[in-house]
């Protein structure tokens, strides 16, 4: 297609993204409801430093009240509570044989093919680690696996399409035929995340504290139960193990998991969850609703019991609201659930 790829959204993900891109020379367009952050990306340039690479890169920006036009290809990079906002803003300028690519975390790929229809809605899947840390600037910290896959299974002329220019970005992309599987399994490491930003401390020290240990495999126990009850099969990445926190999976396998987490993060620069960041560094509200949330509920629906999830919500609505402090302490009101 001769139309620019418009990435809507410009932060940490669809940021990074769209450097790569424009620097191989593929037409972007990139979409940021932080004009500050806009008029930086298109004039001198979005600056990405760290470990990975470091460069500068022009990438066309606006804002969405400055977009004009309409796009066969619109990647949706934006925090998974702005999925709605984002979605009735876009819409306008999605071509009638366009499609739109999740590039969030969570099951956004629901709420999106409610908007646009199953067939031009696709998912992906990322787990590299980033940091939007001012206008014009994101820190890459590491690689880590990235997919992509149509939502019903399909591997279409346009997955494949996807997969090459994720390929720029990221040499071993992945073209699968279940990328459920992908989404759920980061369900299950993502619902440990969190915890970890409970506290102040590293999500490695998180991961290699016994102590948390408990906590931290109930939470992803919970998530991959739901995950069976959905008639998925998770799969594994990046040191996540689906199967050592599947029913009937002896502890033994998920403590193996958790130390190869905690050797796998301790690889990168970004020490911290964007989690983290949100509450301890940009004050606002977290995905903590469309993630973790979002699986309690459907668990519920299942008939399946998942205190510690529903407590993990509460307990970082608390940070969000001023309730509580960031602290160990307050990561083991956790471990009081499965006392």
């Amino acid at each position: 297609m001769d139309d620019p790829l418009l990435i809507w959204g410009a932060g940490a993900i669809g940021g990074i993204f769209g450097a790569y891109l424009a620097r191989a020379g593929v037409p972007v367009l990139m979409v940021d409801i932080v004009e500050e952050h806009a008029v930086a990306c298109s004039t001198t340039g979005l600056i990405i430093d760290g470990p990975v690479e470091e460069f500068r890169q022009v990438v066309p920006c606006v804002t969405p009240a400055q977009l004009t036009g309409t796009y066969s290809r619109i990647i949706l990079a934006v925090k998974a509570h702005a999925t709605e906002g984002a979605l009735a803003q876009l819409l306008p300028h999605l071509a009638s044989d366009g499609y739109v690519l999740s590039a969030q975390n969570g099951l956004n790929e629901r709420v999106i093919a409610q908007h646009v229809g199953a067939a031009r809605t696709i998912g992906a899947f990322v787990n590299y680690g980033a940091d939007w840390t001012g206008p014009g600037r994101i820190l890459f910290g590491n690689r880590a696996a990235v997919v992509v896959g149509e939502i019903d299974g399909e591997i279409r002329p346009r997955t494949r399409d996807l997969h090459k220019l994720l390929q720029i970005f990221e040499p071993d992309a992945v073209l699968t035929d279940d990328i459920w599987a992908y989404l759920w399994g980061k369900l299950g490491y993502g619902a440990m995340l969190f915890a970890t930003a409970l506290s102040t401390d590293s999500m490695t020290v998180n991961f290699a504290d016994p102590a948390r240990g408990p906590a931290l495999m109930g939470l992803a126990r919970e998530v991959m139960r739901t995950a069976v009850a959905e008639g998925v099969d998770p799969k594994p990445f990046n040191g996540f193990e689906p199967a050592a926190f599947l029913p009937g999976a002896p502890d033994a396998a998920a403590l193996q998991s958790l130390a190869d987490l905690a050797v796998f993060n301790s690889k990168t620069a970004k020490t911290h969850t964007g989690i983290y960041r949100d509450l301890a560094v940009r004050k606002r509200k977290t995905e903590v609703d469309p993630q973790v949330g979002t699986v309690a509920q459907i668990a519920a629906g299942h008939g399946i019991d998942t205190p510690l999830l529903v407590r993990l919500v509460e307990l970082i609505h608390d940070i969000e609201e001023g309730r509580r402090e960031m602290s160990e302490q307050t990561f083991h009101e956790l471990t009081k659930v499965l006392a």
